[in-house]
């Protein structure tokens, strides 16, 4: 099983909990805080791409 080091949860309003964690291997995860269990996995550049395009502004129509 991977070892993964996850981050301290980010709350947005409505406690909306996300963690995002890494492994050795150069994966990314993304899971609810307390359902770390239940994440999901891509590569550290496809979650870099990920937030950068949030950041940008190409997911405000979500909101």
């Amino acid at each position: 099983m991977t070892e993964i080091t996850w981050e301290e949860p980010f709350c947005a309003e409505g406690n909306n909990c996300f963690r995002i964690g890494t492994d050795s291997a150069g994966n990314a995860y993304i899971a609810v805080a307390g359902q770390e269990e239940n994440h999901l996995t891509d590569s550290r550049e496809a979650l870099r791409a990920l937030i950068l395009e949030i950041k940008a502004g190409k997911a405000d129509h979500l909101l």
